[in-house]
C-alpha cells in the first residue's frame, strides 16, 4: 500500500502572518516525531509570504487519524481558529 500523502495549504488572514507561521512552525518536530509519520515539511510560497503549504506522508489512514487526535494537532487547530483558511487534500499515488 502506498503512504497516504497530505497537502495542508494554510493562508494566514491579514495581520495573522506571523501567529499562524509559529503555530505552523511548532508543529514539525513533534509530529516528525509520530510513529506513523513518513514526512512533515512546512513551506511558505514566494509569492505570498502569508501562504504556507505543509506536504505530509503518513503510514496509512490511522496514522493520520493518530496525528489530529495529538495535542500539538490540537493546539494548531484552537491557535490558527479564525485567524487563517486552510485547505486540506488527502491523495494516494498513482503510479
Amino acid at each position: 500500500m502506498k503512504d497516504l500523502i497530505v497537502v495542508a495549504t494554510i493562508t494566514a488572514k491579514e495581520g495573522n502572518e506571523v501567529v499562524v507561521r509559529e503555530a505552523l512552525e511548532a508543529m514539525v518536530p513533534p509530529s516528525r516525531a509520530e510513529a506513523g509519520c513518513i514526512r512533515y515539511d512546512l513551506h511558505v510560497d514566494l509569492g505570498n509570504h502569508a501562504s504556507f503549504v505543509m506536504l505530509e506522508a503518513w503510514r496509512d489512514d490511522a496514522a493520520l487519524a493518530e496525528h489530529e487526535a495529538t495535542p500539538h494537532f490540537q493546539a494548531l487547530v484552537n491557535r490558527i481558529a479564525g485567524k487563517a483558511d486552510v485547505q486540506i487534500n488527502k491523495l494516494n499515488q498513482l503510479l
